[in-house]
């Protein structure tokens, strides 16, 4: 399937005539609208006196008031307007920082509702609102237009072709996090042209890639436009993971093909298109908790100007912000333009732009009131009765970096919420740390403790052991401590909580033991995972070897560090992977999705045995020195024929005896899944000593499937 339109046609910015007339317009909708005759402009703006639009073309900029004004918002329609034109905003009002209003018309805003963006920022003082040196007080004189970015009128027309959300159930999920850049920039299956660009993603290589390992939706790192902070260009890197948003509704040009914004638009769509046609869902990692504007000494592109006190949580005193998400602002989803701006962006991308679903950064932002998190705010609130998001994935991020800010299990219905009580336990269960075994239990069959008393389901459990944010799953099981040296910050940078454990040596190592040792602890995470209720969330690369090099804070690494080295792939990683992830989808009781019986769907029994076969005590769970156990998943219910699973842990590092089920079927125990042989199945054998024990190795995982 093509991933651009070839009746499309790449528009230039028509250049302004001499003598524009402004229309009155409408206030609705935000953002600029292209009817075909003309564009409308909105933008709110509650302090501002007067509002100019700045249209850029080959003579440069032209300058027109918004002359009307409804409800705060500065409106105009322009005939003869086409798609493409660059435009931006001048604000003309009070600059008081003391009171928290900050209008400066010296610099160029992008419009909030922007479908696209064109150009970046340059470094420099230029985009400073305040002259440098006046401590943020004294009103920068300096015009920035060449300096930051354009927003860009756009034709959102497309042919879909039918396209339609695969809208798969949650317990069925298989999400794979990944960066639209890092994912194929080295894979040689796509075109160079199209290496790390949204059509690199919609690629058949790319897609047939993912059908193969069993994903079924992918989680983007953010793609709303962001910009690089002033301290990371000094540095001579970049924010490489985009967590510095200034536009959401537009999508980051950097990861289109094409130089041409509306392409880019066009290309995001295509990509979207590609993967619902393989079944593959589309979910984007979306900041709206904070802005690349940064502090009161941060940089102006758009919200600080437009209406500074409105747009942002102020302190006490208002010439400083409330910053709960350590960026140095928090956007105020207490401000109902605020929440509609969030609200509009979301139903755009799934309206618009047909993704499937968001996680939400540092959610518990969001929900803050004055000053606690409630699930009930004006945010939440609005969400839930929404006819659009209804249907679509909701996934937060359950904390933020201020006070009372880790809220995991507390979000409302129909959220799901990363579980990093989840991603602790494993980590710690697997490198033997003592007394795990009960707290692993739980996380095993959904984390109850944390969502079962407010009725939701296992869903609620975004499982996962790794993510973007600290080791890969190879450097996780290769290095003690972090090594981000290529930040320069000295290695000061990054969690030094990593519950990871090398296994005999720093590092990449000849040793073969210790390699091997490493390679089964790997599958053990990886089986872990698929094992467990919930929503099982894999991070790009993991399956294949990749590697940071020890780094655990790669977000500043725009090169092969983060890049998937798609050349050292391990086949026989994938293979297991795969194996893994089949053996999830092909046998629901190994996951099953809710805590009681539900029609249509049979109860599921989970009991707890030694390691030898006996049922597990309390002085059993107790044990801190314990290792190893047996996990039996059963279904209940008269059926003819009765599945069953023994699953066997054993994160000693020495073997252990096993038992089989004595009530299965002669014959019937089989292995499906073994974490001690690398494709997770061959040559794996069930061969019991003469005690009637089979001896598995330590530090391995086997699922036995067996009818009872």
């Amino acid at each position: 399937m093509p991933l651009t339109d070839a009746s499309a046609i790449v528009r230039r910015a028509r250049r302004p005539r001499a003598t524009l007339r402004v229309e009155r317009g409408a206030a609705a909708p935000l953002g600029a609208t292209w009817d075909g005759r003309g564009v409308n402009f909105s933008v709110f703006s509650s302090v501002a006196t007067s509002v100019k639009l700045c249209l850029f073309g080959p003579a440069g900029e032209t300058r027109v008031d918004l002359a009307e004004q409804t409800d705060g918002c500065w409106h105009g329609y322009i005939a003869g307007l086409q798609p493409g034109q660059q435009y931006g905003f001048r604000v003309h009002g009070p600059w008081a920082p003391a009171s928290g209003v900050r209008c400066n018309p010296h610099k160029l805003l992008l419009d909030p509702y922007a479908r696209a963006i064109a150009g970046e920022t340059r470094p420099g003082t230029s985009v400073l609102p305040y002259t440098p040196g006046s401590d943020g007080k004294t009103m920068s004189r300096v015009d920035d237009a060449d300096s930051v970015p354009r927003s860009v009128v756009i034709d959102t027309s497309f042919d879909w072709q039918g396209d339609r959300a695969p809208n798969r159930p949650l317990d069925q999920t298989i999400l794979y996090e990944l960066h639209v850049k890092g994912f194929s920039a080295q894979n040689p299956g796509v075109p160079p042209a199209l290496r790390g660009t949204y059509a690199g993603l919609g690629h058949p290589a790319s897609i047939e890639y993912l059908v193969s390992l069993g994903v079924t939706a992918v989680e983007l790192l953010p793609v709303h436009t962001f910009v690089s902070e002033g301290p990371l260009l000094d540095r001579g890197l970049v924010n490489y993971w985009g967590y510095s948003s200034i536009g959401f509704f537009a999508p980051q040009a950097t990861y289109a093909s094409s130089p041409d914004p509306e392409a880019g638009v066009r290309e995001f769509k295509a990509m979207v298109r590609a993967l619902h046609a393989a079944g593959i869902e589309v979910l984007l990692d979306v900041v709206y908790n904070h802005t690349a504007e940064g502090s009161e000494l941060g940089p102006m592109y758009a919200f600080k100007g437009l209406d500074n006190a409105t747009y942002y949580r102020l302190a006490e005193d208002p010439r400083y912000y409330e910053d709960v998400t350590g960026t140095g602002n928090t956007l105020d989803l207490r401000q109902p333009q605020v929440v509609a701006l969030v609200m509009d962006s979301l139903r755009y991308w799934v309206e618009d732009m047909h993704v499937d679903g968001f996680r939400f950064d540092l959610a518990v932002a969001l929900g803050r009131t004055s000053p606690g998190f409630d699930p009930r705010s004006a945010f939440f609130s609005a969400v839930h009765q929404d006819p659009v998001l209804r249907r679509v994935k909701l996934i937060a991020e359950p904390w933020d970096v201020a006070d009372g800010g880790y809220q995991l299990g507390h979000f409302p219905w129909r959220w799901s919420e990363w579980n990093g009580r989840y991603r602790d336990t494993v980590r710690d269960y697997w490198r033997g740390q003592p007394g795990m075994r009960a707290d692993l239990a739980t996380r095993l069959t959904g984390s109850a403790d944390l969502y079962q008393q407010s009725n939701r389901e296992p869903v609620a459990s975004i499982n996962f052991v790794t993510i973007h944010d600290g080791f890969t799953l190879q450097d996780l099981v290769s290095y003690n401590d972090k090594h981000n040296e290529a930040n320069g910050e000295e290695n000061r940078d990054g969690t030094d909580d990593n519950r990871s454990w090398n296994l005999g040596a720093e590092g990449p190592t000849d040793d073969p033991e210790i390699n091997a040792r490493r390679e089964r602890q790997v599958r053990n995470f990886i089986a872990t995972l698929c094992l467990s209720r919930g929503v099982p969330m894999l991070l790009a690369g993991d399956e294949l070897g990749r590697t940071q090099g020890g780094n655990n804070n790669a977000y500043c690494q725009d090169n092969p560090l983060s890049w998937i080295d798609w050349a050292a792939a391990d086949p026989a990683r994938i293979a297991f992977t795969q194996r893994a992830i089949a053996l999830r989808q092909k046998h629901p009781l190994v996951h099953t999705a809710t805590w009681t019986t539900r029609r249509n769907r049979p109860a599921v029994s989970v009991s707890w045995l030694t390691a030898d076969g006996f049922e597990m005590t309390p002085e059993h769970w107790a044990d801190e020195n314990g290792r190893a156990f047996i996990m039996r998943i059963e279904a209940a219910g008269a059926r003819a024929v009765h599945e069953a699973f023994d699953i066997w842990f054993n994160a000693s590092q020495e073997a252990v005896g096993f038992a089989l089920p004595i009530e299965a079927q002669p014959g019937s125990p089989a292995p499906v899944l073994d974490s001690a042989v690398a494709d997770g199945l061959t040559g794996s054998e069930l061969a019991p000593g003469d005690d009637g024990l089979v001896q598995r190795p330590g530090l391995s995982i086997l699922v036995v499937r067996y009818l009872q």
